[in-house]
């Protein structure tokens, strides 16, 4: 069993800041890359950013500069931290594991929510 358990979605004004966390439970023991993405609707997912286990990072362009992803590896904890929001930033915002690079299927949490909105 893993699971994984999006958190820290919320509405917010333009401007403000958001910390979004993955929490990752059950039977893994790699983390080769971890990702957050966002879907909104009538859109289809994208990446927002990923983290690989030696530290390397991306963002896309539309992120960049605003958002940083960072991992606590002692609690298996995913982070996003926002700064800067927009209305397009709005979606539902989900957590992604890939467990090593030979893995067969990731693993996605269920969403947290994030509304930028005046």
């Amino acid at each position: 069993q893993v699971q994984l358990v999006e958190s820290g979605g919320d509405l917010v004004q333009p401007g403000g800041s958001l910390r979004l966390s993955c929490g990752v439970s059950g039977n893994i023991f790699s983390f080769y890359r971890m990702g957050w993405y966002r879907q909104a609707p009538g859109k289809q997912r994208e990446l927002v950013a990923e983290i690989y286990s030696r530290g390397d990072t991306n963002y896309s362009d539309s992120v960049k500069g605003r958002f940083s992803i960072s991992r606590v590896n002692s609690n298996n904890t995913l982070f996003l931290q926002m700064d800067n929001l927009n209305p397009e930033d709005t979606g539902v915002y989900f957590c992604n594991l890939l467990p090593n690079v030979r893995a067969t299927f990731s693993y996605w949490g269920q969403g947290t929510q994030v509304t930028v909105s005046s």
